[in-house]
């Protein structure tokens, strides 16, 4: 005959105590994962400036070539917008700031300027810089052939 020895196994489950341990943990997590996507939406809505920059420099190099006329792209780094000739002013998304390197003759104020595309396809040179969160994507222009290209800066 087998006898119990009178004591009474506890019953399978959680206490309260250590289910609001583990929400407290999920909730944590979830904020952490939430802000890291956040910066990268924000990153990625950088980079995508920086690339829609480069195509407005090109397209304004292309006017300048097919039209036999000098073409100018301005920024507005007040308003944080840019325009290539002949289209609507783009404003960059929040968050997202500019700024524009250029020849002295092409500033248009403090907080404006441009970039002059020649009928031969040259510039006045420069660059455009896009900052996000600490991110810096840079839009360069040669001034020898017009060209404009991504170049996201070395940090450090």
């Amino acid at each position: 005959m087998i006898r119990g020895t009178g004591h009474r196994g506890r019953a399978g489950g959680f206490t309260l105590v250590e289910l609001v341990v583990v929400l407290v943990i999920v909730a944590l997590a979830m904020g952490f994962v939430a802000t890291s996507i956040t910066r990268s939406v924000s990153g990625a809505e950088a980079r995508e400036a920086a690339r829609n920059v480069v195509a407005a420099l090109r397209y304004t190099r292309t006017r300048a070539i097919l039209d036999k006329a000098e073409t100018v792209f301005y920024v507005d780094t007040e308003r944080r917008s840019y325009r290539a000739p002949g289209k609507s002013e783009i404003i960059l998304p929040d968050g997202v700031e500019v700024s524009i390197t250029t020849a002295r003759s092409e500033l248009t104020s403090e907080a404006a300027g441009g970039i002059r595309f020649f009928p031969d396809g040259g510039s006045t040179g420069g660059h455009v810089d896009l900052m996000v969160n600490e991110r810096e994507y840079r839009v360069d222009v040669a001034w020898l052939t017009g060209e404009a290209r991504l170049a996201r800066p070395e940090e450090g």
